[in-house]
């Protein structure tokens, strides 16, 4: 293509860029590079009609959403749980008028309870029982979530008669690492090549089980001395720092901070295995598990509606509930011993994941859905 060809590109992908709203590239977030690896790829399409809001469950969507009430696009979910977010950033009389607003005026008392009890927002069930979507998915021109489970979330807490589109989390495939990439790394850990090696990724919060997570890995090494676990990851609450400070204090734990994307890709590759837990849950699909099943790892998850389209065999579930140590465990154990079986599992993982949820083909389901609502 000639100099004139990439101006032209240039230019509809800027304007692409500027119809679609999510943090900024400089905040460390998921959805940030979410949205930039989806807007290159959907600026080939041309400029869509209708604008196109990335929404989560932290700060960083605060003036996204604003946007999205004061000109309504088409809203992504990427969590379809919202109730934290809003508590950030409302008063105490916005916040109830708010839940009031959602749930109706017999739910007074409800919200002034939840608000005085909000400092335990981060792992009390009820917060992610009333997601609060009424507003925002109300005054939209159409939903799209990424699993199920955040689809009937949207419809059973505002979106009732609303467009609700399913569109899979997608996976790019990049260059992998070479072996002696992945072999430096994990001598740079301390972790000796023949050891099984357990990784959590992201942002590290009470709601991915991470102290669950220790505590199976720690009676697993207990008898397979031969294992090693990952956290690489920032911490969100000075409770749970100071909690993981004590609990992986032990040798075969090793803490990394947040990793570029560059870290992550040999991070990824030197794991044989990947924990990635969710509950209580926010209809989120992780990033990281589509990541880690792309390139052919194991991942054990979180048995819900979010991960119930993912199929048997391609990964390994735990159920929540009182169940959830025991089964970490042993399919911790099963990883050890039988090596092949998780070899196997990251094949099917990687099946499925590069044809369901490959960059170009996701790109093509948000095109028609934003034609749609444009229309």
């Amino acid at each position: 293509m000639g100099a004139g060809g990439n101006g032209i590109v240039r230019a509809t992908e800027k304007a692409f860029m500027n119809r679609q709203h999510a943090p900024p590239r400089r905040s460390r977030s998921g959805v940030a590079d979410y949205a930039v690896t989806l807007g290159r790829e959907l600026a080939k399409f041309g400029a869509p009609g209708v604008d196109l809001y990335h929404l989560g469950n932290n700060a960083l969507h605060a003036e996204i959403y604003g946007m999205a009430l004061r000109k309504p696009g088409v809203i992504v979910l990427h969590d379809a749980v919202l109730h934290h977010f809003l508590l950030g950033q409302l008063t105490r009389e916005k916040y109830v008028d708010e839940f009031v607003y959602n749930y109706g005026e017999w739910r007074r008392d409800l919200a002034e309870e939840l608000w005085e009890a909000r400092g335990s927002s981060g792992v009390d069930s009820r917060y992610f029982r009333y997601p609060m979507l009424k507003r925002i998915t109300a005054n939209a021109r159409a939903v799209i979530t990424h699993n199920a489970g955040a689809a009937e979330m949207a419809r059973e807490h505002g979106g009732a008669g609303m467009p609700i589109h399913i569109i899979p989390h997608f996976f790019e495939a990049g260059p992998a690492p070479d072996h002696a990439e992945t072999a430096r790394f994990r001598e740079r850990l301390g972790v000796a090549q023949g050891t099984r090696l357990f990784g959590t990724f992201g942002y590290l919060r009470e709601t991915k089980r991470v102290v669950p997570t220790i505590r199976a890995f720690l009676r697993l090494n207990a008898v397979r001395p031969n294992t090693a676990l990952l956290l690489a990851g920032e911490a969100v609450s000075g409770d749970l720092r100071r909690l993981l400070e004590w609990e992986a204090r032990h040798p075969a734990i090793h803490r990394l901070p947040h990793l570029s994307a560059e870290d992550l890709a040999v991070a990824a590759a030197a794991v044989d295995c990947c924990v990635n837990l969710r509950y209580p849950a926010a209809g989120e699909t992780s990033g990281i598990a589509m990541r880690l099943m792309g390139i052919g790892k194991p991942v054990i998850m979180s048995a819900g509606p979010e991960s119930a389209g993912l199929p048997k065999g391609a990964w390994l579930p735990v159920s929540q509930g009182v169940a959830e140590g025991a089964e970490l465990f042993e399919h911790m154990m099963v990883v050890t011993e039988f090596p092949q079986m998780g070899r196997d599992i990251g094949i099917e993982a990687r099946r499925h994941v590069l044809g369901r949820h490959a960059l170009s083909a996701v790109a093509q389901e948000y095109w028609r859905v934003m034609c749609a609502a444009a229309s």
